[in-house]
């Protein structure tokens, strides 16, 4: 006899040629002991996630090390965040041959990368069938009751239901927060009930199902075809690990102390229910978990059952959002626009694309598979694929992070790795029956992922090898030999030292710029988080009378960028101007022109108390465009004119913040210090321009025909395809200057 064991949101098919009480204890313990390994497993690697490790992993072994080794070899600051000279201090520890072998082959370094690469492509993969099979499999149980629901219907309610979940994300799930913990309390609660009930009143004896015994005898039984099972078995854990999704909002204790104590027995007392209950009734074999439920209580399951799967896909939804942010923080994804809003969950964030691009291929699979048979088989490959990569990554992670013993990291991938190769082999018997799909998602995802970060690369390097020296810099006067006018130009660069080719081909073709000049460099170091007091590095460039600084921001990968961009333009004119006087107090030279003399700024006790800060009416007259830097550098009757009009035009300009600082009457031994930060406040007051380049990336004529296929067709039109820089950098429009650049990579 072939019997189907349907469970709750997910499929389980195994086939047992005798339709005793026995094969269901066997089948019970085998459900128990496997998932035990796996969810100890998934335990241990969720929470070295929480630390960070296998990001840390990416960025110190794929080649696409952080600025901050530079800047730790290369420059001298005053102080470095505590956290990144513990990183640095562990280079100090005797590497193991295996990672020396690593480093030491780009052929290595680049699979390790496409390794990382492709286990984040899967996560992204089971976002988006995570929500397919999970309302579909809880809105299926309304055929129990209603015998003529067409599967039709069951397919259009959950297409509704998956366009609400993705519509929600969109105005903020902040609005409906406060019910997830009751609903996920309330439903795993009435599965324990049900899963109690079943096997009180149909078969107490299952309780023996939990000796390891039955394992052996299962597969004594079943041979190939208990092997084959396991394929479905798996689909009895994939879910559970969305409770490490809350990582970002919860600790990892209070984490694993709900899984251990909650989710886990209660998935056991289910599962064993249901064992129980099919041990009596062969026929409802199909629908077992909705007709093992009493009848007195099965339409507030059956909610309760749609609530939770809801909770659950938004879980997965909101850790992509955190999975493509970070990767989109390492230079491994396409820009995309970040949203984060204070009223907001915190640090919770929001990318529309991937918002969007997520429910157009949930409903795609949805309406494609249509049933949670087919679409279980592709969901397992897809759980199994990843709980597999991520077994690889931890074993690296044991090496080469925490500089454990091969031994240990071999060890530890020998008993889980064997393990998941098992179901990773069962699994792959279901590839042709739609489970193909998930694969071929995840190595298109992947590729997008390894192409931005291939031609990201090639243009940082192009940008390195064409900086300008400082040789061309000290050759020139105080005013750079052009027209200096009023105001405060930030330029952004991914160079951490020099001068960016784009500043010298602006001031080239158009002998004109900003009195002060500060060159902006926003770099993602390797580690979660870094405070504000630690954020800012503030150096000068050239000569004092040059007016040329250097701010590097600095962001952790799941930090939130400013989204106020008069909060950033404050947070960097007082840190130059604490850097000016931090300067002067620790007996800097007025000729210095030492490019890489950076400080930690706001570590100061003085910080900030040396300036007056007041907010203007957004409706009054701004100064920011009547400041008078000089007697001559008023701004004309003809620009007065085309800012009024407009202002008439954009309504939001005039709501915008407009802060002024003013430097409070202090002595200084040297009279010049005073007068540089009266410039730097006459230029604030002026205001503040924003110039990146806007690139033109075009592969050589000499490059080879797979290298013009990556550049000049796929990056390029990932480039046309993906948000602007100014967006992904929260640049106002109105403020913002773009200089052409032509890259031959």
């Amino acid at each position: 006899m072939f019997i189907n064991v349907h469970f709750p949101g997910d499929y389980v098919i195994i086939r047992m040629k005798t339709p005793s009480l026995e094969p269901f204890h066997w089948f019970s313990g085998l459900l128990l002991f496997f998932p035990c390994l796996s969810m100890l497993d998934s335990c241990y690697v969720q929470m070295i996630m929480a630390k960070g490790e296998f990001l840390r992993c990416t960025r110190l072994f794929v080649g696409t090390r952080s600025f901050v080794y530079f800047l730790i070899n290369k420059q001298r600051t005053r102080r470095f965040l505590h956290i990144i000279v513990q990183v640095i201090s562990n280079r100090n520890v005797v590497s193991s041959r295996f990672k020396k072998f690593v480093e030491g082959h780009k052929k290595m370094k680049t699979a390790l990368l496409v390794l990382v690469l492709f286990g984040a492509a899967v996560f992204i993969t089971i976002a988006i069938f995570t929500p397919a099979i999970s309302i579909l499999s809880s809105v299926e149980g309304l055929q129990v009751r209603a015998k003529n629901l067409h599967r039709g219907m069951l397919v259009i309610i959950a297409l509704f239901l998956l366009i609400g979940l993705f519509v929600l994300q969109h105005y903020g799930m902040h609005r409906v927060a406060f019910m997830f913990a009751p609903i996920v309390i309330l439903w795993l609660l009435s599965v324990a009930f049900v899963g109690i009930y079943n096997i009180i009143n149909w078969n107490p004896r299952v309780y023996q199902a939990l000796s390891p015994y039955y394992i052996y005898k299962f597969f004594e039984e079943t041979g190939k075809d208990g092997w084959i099972s396991l394929g479905g078995i798996l689909l009895c854990i994939t879910g559970t690990e969305v409770v490490f999704a809350g990582l970002g909002h919860f600790t990892a204790s209070s984490i694993r102390v709900a899984f251990s104590f909650v989710v886990y027995p209660c998935l056991v007392l289910q599962y064993m229910g249901q064992a129980a209950f099919l041990s009596q009734n062969f026929s409802a074999v199909s629908t077992s978990f909705h007709s093992s439920i009493p009848d007195w209580l099965f339409w507030p399951v059956t909610v309760m059952a749609t609530l939770a799967a809801i909770v659950a896909s938004q879980a997965v939804v909101s850790a992509t959002f955190s999975i493509a942010k970070q990767c989109h923080a390492l230079g491994c994804f396409p820009r995309i626009k970040i949203v984060h809003k204070s009223k907001w969950l915190h640090r919770q964030t929001y990318i529309p694309e991937i918002n969007w691009a997520l429910m157009i291929l949930c409903l795609a699979v949805t309406v494609g598979y249509q049933d949670t048979i087919h679409l279980g088989n592709a969901y397992g490959i897809a759980c199994i694929t990843g709980i597999f990569v991520t077994t690889c990554l931890t074993s690296m992670v044991i090496d080469f992070v925490w500089h454990k013993s091969l031994f240990g990291a071999l060890l530890y991938f020998s008993f889980f790795g064997i393990i998941e190769i098992i179901f990773v082999s069962s699994s792959c018997m279901r590839i042709p029956k739609g489970g193909w799909v998930p694969l071929v998602l995840s190595a298109i995802f992947m590729f997008v992922m390894y192409v931005w970060h291939y031609g990201s690369r090639k243009k940082y390097l192009y940008d390195l090898h064409n900086k300008v020296s400082m040789k061309w810099i000290l050759t020139l006067d105080s005013d750079l030999g052009i027209v200096r006018i009023p105001g405060i130009g930030l330029v952004y660069t991914e160079l951490s030292s020099g001068v960016p080719a784009m500043f010298s081909h602006f001031i080239t073709d158009l002998p004109t710029f900003y009195q002060v000049v500060v060159f902006i460099c926003i770099k993602t170091v390797p580690i979660p988080y870094v405070s504000q007091k630690e954020r800012y590095l503030i150096g000068r460039i050239g000569p004092k009378p040059y007016r040329l600084y250097r701010c590097i921001v600095r962001y952790g990968y799941k930090d939130v960028h400013e989204n106020d961009d008069y909060d950033f333009e404050n947070a960097i004119v007082m840190s130059v101007a604490e850097f000016i006087q931090l300067e002067a107090e620790g007996g800097g030279t007025l000729d210095g022109s030492v490019d890489g003399r950076l400080a930690v700024v706001r570590s100061s006790e003085n910080f900030g108390k040396r300036f007056t800060m007041s907010e203007s009416d957004g409706n009054k007259e701004s100064s920011r465009w009547s400041y008078p830097a000089s007697g001559s550098s008023s701004r004309s009757a003809a620009l007065q004119k085309l800012k009024s009009m407009y202002e008439q035009e954009s309504p939001e300009f005039c709501k915008r913040r407009r802060i002024q600082l003013k430097l409070l009457d202090t002595t200084y031994k040297d009279s010049r210090v005073k007068e540089e930060l009266l410039d730097l406040m006459e230029a604030k007051d002026a205001g503040v321009a924003y110039v990146i380049g806007h690139s033109h990336v075009k592969a050589k004529w000499n490059a080879t025909f797979w290298k013009r296929l990556l550049i000049n067709v796929l990056y390029s039109f990932l480039r046309k395809n993906c948000r602007s820089p100014s967006v992904g950098l929260n640049i106002p429009q109105t403020s913002l200057i773009e200089v052409g650049m032509n890259y031959h990579l």
